[in-house]
């Protein structure tokens, strides 16, 4: 099976949300850490990660982007038990098996958005509809063709942006200069 983990290209997450994920955690979509919330009346960091978040389960911070994992039967129980002892803790499920039962939901619901190759990056996009529902729209980071030659380590290409949920109205490729972004933050460590 595959399983969604947390992924830090740069420092963005750091600065962004209120607790960044630490990269390498287990992650779901986390939509269900917004339920009791208006989303209208959300600002700043709490914003970011209703809009664009997914919830690491470890540390129970937030990630822009997860990578397509794979994962053993054991690494999913683990996954299971940190989201349903969360669920007790934090959101008042009323018993173990109930969250159990709703972690093992969550938990499904990432290992289907996995269905790509080890290493896909998966971003989301969470917006209210005009019906005052809250939508999610995942999107895969795959790399693009090669531009240079430069460009000959698989860590180095640019990333192009691919739709995934079958509409008409994606915004076409999008370019992700990850070595430009390693060389700005590069350059910004060296100004602290």
């Amino acid at each position: 099976m595959k399983l969604p983990r947390t992924i830090r290209l740069d420092r963005s997450d750091t600065l962004v949300f209120e607790r960044p994920a630490e990269p390498g955690e287990w992650a779901v979509p986390g939509g269900f850490m917004f339920w009791d919330v208006d989303p209208a009346t959300l600002k700043g960091k709490r914003r970011q990660a209703f809009r664009a978040g997914f919830l690491g389960l470890t540390s129970f911070g937030w990630s822009t982007l997860v990578t397509v994992t794979e994962a053993s039967a054991e690494d999913e129980q683990v996954a299971i038990a940190q989201l349903a002892e969360y669920l007790m803790r934090e959101h008042g499920a009323p018993d173990r098996a109930a969250a159990e039962a709703a972690a093992k939901e969550e938990i499904g619901f990432a290992a289907s958005l996995c269905d790509h190759p080890a290493g896909t990056l998966i971003a989301l996009e969470r917006s209210v509809g005009a019906d005052g529902e809250v939508r999610e729209r995942f999107r895969t980071l795959k790399p693009a063709p090669r531009q240079r030659a430069a460009f000959d380590q698989p860590w180095v290409r640019p990333i192009g942006v691919v739709a995934e949920d079958g509409e008409d109205d994606s915004p076409g490729e999008v370019q992700l200069d990850l070595v430009g972004l390693a060389e700005a933050d590069k350059g910004a460590k060296d100004r602290e």
